[in-house]
Formats: structure tokens, sequence, C-alpha cells
């Protein structure tokens, strides 16, 4: 399903042949740079530039026969080149190309996430601004709680987004990384200029201290990242699809003239976007759990990473481009109903207001543990009652009414007054300056 909706830039990214390019592009710095530390001449460097290529049914056609990718790659392009092709690759090793070239796919890949991301921002922002002042209940265990605002939800998951762009500009920081150090990363046969210009012409950084390959941490925390930014998209799309539940219907992604909900019953508008990003970060973390299982290496390099990495990384880069565009026009397109949300805010008869009341008592002289008692046995009362609600039943209590006034109980009841710091709260997020 993914595959089909892959958005180019980053199927690109992740394709056979731009694999192939950045491994041609760094096999041609490393000679660009051994010119001109003098080891190559003007004239060769000149040659292999402009005759280095490759054809990939033919580079799979050797593998048939070498039964490695990069050796393969290299007679293919030494096929085109001629002679001098023998100053390609010289003193490298498989992983200098390997990992400096997926360095490099990785860093393009992040930088299109980072772009998602910083849309998203911009969505949940334009909803928050938009639902400010659209109240609504919270809901702690499930249960309603206190009131709310629609707006606050977006905020929470704008901060959210908020760190998870800087969760994956760190994580992109550490994993665009390469290495052109040789077998064991010593330097052995290439001077350590030849890694710093490869490095620097890619937008990389080198690794300090490398063995054969460049350490695994750095991957692990990019993809953990990415798990991290999926969490939090399900955790948007988990909330949604509560919202939608028909006895709750405060929100509803948006329904296009001709979707169809069932097959069977012509009636239903379901949440599928949310429910498909929640699969999505399930893979996500799981594939996370494989990164982490790539940190640990035999001695100086063994291969157990690296299928591991053919599927785990590109699948990931995708999977998370799919879902944060899925995210981006969800939020965009979200239905709110503002009037179910205040007819479910009054579903409990004025109970969200018990802890105003208890805390009114407690200023009035009364102590916690008795207010809380009070209250605690009338909001029972009206909890089993659908016929009574909160605010008569304490308006009818002497115990109560020898502490507060009529006019202070109505005052606590009125709805209004409900979240008097909203302002506050959105000038440090939302609205900062």
């Amino acid at each position: 399903m993914i595959e089909r909706y892959t958005l180019p830039e980053m199927g690109k990214i992740w394709s056979e042949h731009f694999k192939l390019e950045t491994w041609l592009k760094v096999e041609i710095l490393a000679c660009e740079a051994r010119t001109k530390l003098g080891f190559i001449t003007i004239k060769e460097f000149e040659e292999i530039k402009s005759k280095a290529k490759f054809d990939i049914k033919r580079v799979q056609e050797i593998e048939e026969t070498t039964k490695h990718d990069v050796i393969a790659f290299l007679t293919n392009v030494a096929e085109y080149i001629g002679p001098t092709s023998r100053h390609i690759h010289y003193g490298m090793t498989s992983s200098d190309v390997l990992d400096t070239a997926l360095a490099y796919q990785i860093k393009k890949a992040g930088e299109l996430l980072l772009k998602d991301l910083n849309q998203l921002k911009e969505v949940l922002k334009k909803r928050a601004l938009e639902h400010k002042l659209t109240i609504c209940v919270g809901r702690s265990h499930g249960i309603h709680a206190e009131a709310y605002s629609m707006g606050l939800k977006f905020a929470l998951w704008f901060e959210e987004t908020k760190r998870n762009i800087e969760r994956l500009e760190a994580a992109i920081k550490s994993v665009a990384c390469g290495k052109i150090s040789g077998a064991v990363g010593t330097f052995d046969h290439l001077p350590p200029q030849v890694e710093e210009y490869v490095c620097e012409k890619l937008g990389l950084t080198p690794e300090p201290v490398a063995t054969q390959v460049v350490q695994r941490d750095r991957h692990a925390q990019f993809l953990t990242t990415l798990a991290i930014i999926g969490s939090s998209l399900e955790k948007i799309a988990i909330e949604i699809r509560h919202l939608q539940r028909t006895e709750v219907l405060e929100a509803e992604e948006y329904f296009s003239k001709g979707q169809k909900g069932s097959s069977a019953m012509p009636h239903k508008r379901n949440p599928i976007i949310s429910e498909r990003i929640t699969g999505i970060a399930r893979i996500l973390r799981s594939n996370s759990i494989a990164s982490l299982e790539n940190i640990a290496l035999w001695h100086e390099r063994d291969i157990s990473h690296s299928s591991v990495e053919r599927v785990i990384l590109p699948d990931s880069c995708i999977a998370l481009d799919y879902a944060l565009n899925l995210m981006i026009k969800l939020i965009d397109n979200l239905i709110i109903y503002p009037e179910n949300m205040i007819e479910n805010l009054n579903l409990t008869r004025g109970l969200i207001f018990s802890q105003k009341v208890l805390l009114k008592l407690t200023e009035k002289g009364m102590t916690r543990e008795d207010a809380y008692k009070i209250v605690q046995e009338n909001s029972m009362k009206v909890w089993q009652n659908k016929s009574l609600n909160l605010k008569d039943e304490l308006l009818k209590s002497e115990e109560i009414t020898n502490y507060i006034s009529k006019e202070e109980i109505e005052e606590i009841f009125n709805i209004e007054k409900m979240l008097p710091n909203l302002d506050y709260i959105f000038s440090r997020s939302i609205e900062k300056i």
C-alpha cells in the first residue's frame, strides 16, 4: 500500500539508481581529492570524470558472478573508464563507499521529513488559533474531568511536533557522518585529507574514530527518532479516532463525495486515515528495535547490519513521509463539531465543576477532607440519577450553603468563566513572540 502512495522525492532517494549514483559521486570525489594532493594527474582525473558511469542491469549481471555488490559496481564503472579506472577505489574498502553514500541518502531523506514536520507544525498552529475558544470536555482515564479547549489539543500537538523537529535535526546531524579511512579505519593507504574533502563536498562530517564502518548507534538514533515521531502521529490519530466515535462525535475525518465507509453498511463514516497512521507507527517502532540490534557488531565489523538496513531505512523513511503527509491533510480538513462538544460537556450535569466547589469550601474554612466528602456524596447522587444536576443538589444542601452563598454557587457553574488562563497558555506556545 505504501509504495502506491510514495511521494516521488522520497522514493527517488531510496531508488537503486540514486544509490549507485551516490556511490559514483563518492568515488569521483575521492579521486578529485587525490588529484588535488598530487596522486592523480589532472588529465587522468578529467578522463575519469568524463567517462565514469554505470548501468544498473550490467551491475546486477556482474553481481550474479561476484556475489559482491560494490565489486560488481566498480567492475562496471571500469568498463566505461578503461585503464585509468585503476585510480578508482584506491585505498578504500567497500564500507567507505557504502556508509558515506548511505549517510548522504539519510541526510537527504531526513531533510524531506523535516519539511513535512514543519508543514504539520504550521497546520496545527492554524487549527489551534482557529479553535482556541472552542470549549470541550477534558478527559482523564477516558472519563469526563474538567473543561478543556479544542485549541489546546492542537497546541499540545504543535509543541510535540516542535520537539520532534529538534529531535530529527539532532539525529540527522549525528547520522550524516562519512568515512574514507580504509579497511579498519586507520588511513593506512589514504591520507585523512581525502576523507575530509569527500565529506565536506557531500555535507557530511567525518567519523572521528571508525572501524571498517560508521558506528551504528548513529543510525539507531535516527530510526528511533522516526519511531518517536510515528508515535506522536499515532497519539494524534488515536485522539481523532476517539473523538469520531458515534457516541462522542466531537471531530471527524473529512468524508469526500463518493467515499464509501463499508461494503455492507452504507451509513458508515470510518476514521480510516487515523487507523492507517496508527498501523504505520507500529512498523516504525518495530524497525527502530531492529536498528538497536544493529549496534553490536563483531570486532571491527561484520555485515549482520547490512541486510537489515536495506529494509528498515528506506521503509521507515518512506512510511513516515507518507504518514506525515496523511496527517497534514487530515488535520487541515478535520471537521470540528462545537455544538456536540457543549452537549457532551453537559452530559454529567455539572459534575465537571466539582473541584471548583471543593476549593471554594476550603477557601471558606472547611477542611479539605470534609469538603471532599460532602462534594463527593452529592456528586455520586448526580452520577447515579440522570434527573439530577450538581448545582441543584448543592443549593439544597445546608452543609454547602452554610459556607457558600447561592450567588457564589451560580458563579462557580458559570460556563463563561471556564478556562480563565487560556490566553496565558497560548502566549507561551502558539502566540509566543
